[in-house]
């Protein structure tokens, strides 16, 4: 509940949903946005399996733009 409220107070909305056993139920609860960050945490999971992108190896900006850019064009190729 701590970090719901700390989200809050910085004008986040907190898309965290509660265990199925607990009393209180899902009030701000949004579906649609529980959604969308699942595609998020999931496309950031499989651009970790890159270790140049894990580690950020490329140091300057432009470099580790390039290889983020190929990483995600790699997963959307091989999803295809």
């Amino acid at each position: 509940e701590h970090i719901r409220e700390v989200a809050r107070n910085h004008r986040m909305t907190p898309i965290i949903p509660r265990k199925s056993n607990s009393r209180k139920p899902n009030v701000d609860f949004d579906d649609y946005l529980y959604r969308l960050r699942h595609l998020v945490e999931n496309a950031l999971a499989r651009l970790k399996h890159f270790r140049g992108i894990a580690t950020r190896f490329e140091k300057l900006a432009r470099n580790y733009k390039s290889m983020l850019f190929l990483a995600c064009l790699f997963i959307w190729c091989k999803a295809k």
